[in-house]
C-alpha cells in the first residue's frame, strides 16, 4: 500500500513539472530571441537565466542528489549570462533535464523517497527535495509567464479550449 501511495504522490507531483514545462513552451512561442535575455531592470534575470537556474537546480536537486550523480552545478553561470543561447537551444536543455530528473523521480523506491541528504545546505528527504523541484519550477514558470505578459501585453493562452467555471464534480 504504502508503495503505490508513493508511486501516485510521484506522479501527481511529476504532472505538475510537465505543466510547467507546457507553459514555458507556450510563452517562449511568444518570444523574439531577444525577449528570451531582456532583463526588466538591474535586478531581475531574463528569462534566458531563469531556464538556466531552472536546469542548474533541477539537475542539482533531483538529477544528482536524488539520482546519486556528481553536483556540478555552478549556479553563478546561469545568473551571468547575458546571451549565448536561442531560445530552442534553452527549452532543449531544460526539457532533458526535466526528463531526466522525472525519471530518478519515477525510478526510487520508499526508503529513498525517505531516506535524508544535504542538498545545497539544507537537510531534505527524497520526498522534500521532490516537492523543492517542483515548486521551485512552478515559481519560476509564473515568473516567466508573468514577465511575458508585461512584453506582449496578451494572454498566453495556457488552457485554451477549456472550461475553468466547470464545477468540481465525482
Amino acid at each position: 500500500m504504502e508503495s503505490r501511495v508513493a508511486k501516485e504522490i510521484v506522479e501527481q507531483l511529476v504532472y505538475r513539472m510537465d505543466e510547467s514545462s507546457r507553459m514555458i513552451k507556450i510563452t517562449l512561442e511568444k518570444l523574439s530571441e531577444a525577449d528570451v535575455w531582456q532583463r526588466p531592470n538591474a535586478k531581475s534575470n531574463s528569462i534566458g537565466n531563469i531556464m538556466l537556474h531552472l536546469c542548474g537546480n533541477i539537475q542539482q536537486y533531483a538529477v544528482a542528489s536524488l539520482g546519486g550523480q556528481e553536483d556540478t552545478r555552478d549556479r553563478d553561470r546561469e545568473f551571468a549570462l547575458e546571451d549565448g543561447m536561442t531560445k530552442t537551444e534553452l527549452l532543449s536543455n531544460l526539457e532533458q533535464t526535466v526528463e531526466r530528473a522525472k525519471a530518478v523521480m519515477r525510478s526510487i523506491g520508499l526508503e529513498e523517497l525517505l531516506r535524508k541528504r544535504r542538498v545545497q545546505g539544507f537537510e531534505l528527504s527524497g520526498i522534500g527535495i521532490i516537492v523543492h523541484v517542483v515548486e521551485h519550477y512552478s515559481y519560476h514558470t509564473g515568473q516567466i509567464a508573468f514577465w511575458v505578459k508585461q512584453l506582449k501585453n496578451q494572454d498566453l493562452g495556457f488552457y485554451e479550449g477549456m472550461d475553468l467555471t466547470a464545477k468540481n464534480t465525482e
